[in-house]
């Protein structure tokens, strides 16, 4: 028997919770197949009606435009990322090896987790790296953040960031750290990808030199 992982999101992001029904599971695995195809740009509620064979009116059901599902993704994302970090640092003592631990988490490429049937992480880790940060790049991220929507990315770096201190508690900028961790390991990878020149790792694509590359940053940071 296969254990399903289940994550409480705020529910100011849906109209109905889309992961009680087998239609709302549709919404969501479909939107991560077609966002990661076309982009979020060319992603309207139109194509996803057709795509899972039900009417636009169905989607608007569950969510109230396009920007509050990308939202959800994204939380929905960095709360299992969060998860994926404690399980996999729980028994490491060490601060600086639970650290590098979860560099190489943030930088390496996601697999499908078998727990979530609905979501496939391997697409939504590709649509975090490319569209993720258009969640809060918005005229309405103040609206947004008041309604507590970041605050699976905000945990996310808080948990970071309390490792940071704890390997070293004098460092001043914990918090910076974490989100700069989190944001380099996707700048980098896209930079890779289709921006080779503004990355060292544009002719070997490894993934290592990224781990590499912040490890140096991040400890060379903490002397």
């Amino acid at each position: 028997m296969k254990l399903q992982l289940q994550i409480k999101m705020n529910e100011a992001l849906y109209v109905r919770n889309p992961e009680a029904s087998d239609l709302g599971k549709k919404i969501l695995a479909h939107s991560v197949q077609i966002i990661h195809k076309y982009g979020f740009e060319a992603f309207t509620f139109k194509k996803l009606a057709e795509n899972i064979g039900t009417t636009e009116a169905g989607i608007y059901r569950y969510f109230e435009n396009k920007h509050k599902l990308l939202v959800y993704l994204s939380a929905w994302y960095w709360a299992w990322l969060e998860f994926q970090i404690s399980f996999q640092t729980n028994n490491i003592k060490d601060p600086k090896t639970k650290l590098k631990r979860i560099i190489k988490l943030l930088a390496t490429t996601v697999e499908d987790d078998e727990k979530t049937s609905y979501i496939n992480e391997a697409l939504l880790h590709q649509i975090i790296i490319s569209e993720g940060s258009k969640a809060y790049l918005t005229k309405q991220v103040g609206e947004d953040n008041k309604q507590h929507f970041f605050k699976p990315y905000k945990d996310l770096c808080a948990v970071i960031g309390e490792i940071i201190t704890a390997c070293n508690p004098k460092y001043k900028y914990p918090k910076s750290l974490a989100s700069t961790i989190v944001e380099m390991a996707h700048f980098q990878n896209f930079f890779m990808i289709n921006l080779p020149a503004l990355t060292d790792f544009g002719k070997t694509k490894e993934e290592d030199e990224i781990i590499a590359f912040l490890n140096d940053l991040v400890f060379k940071s903490l002397k």
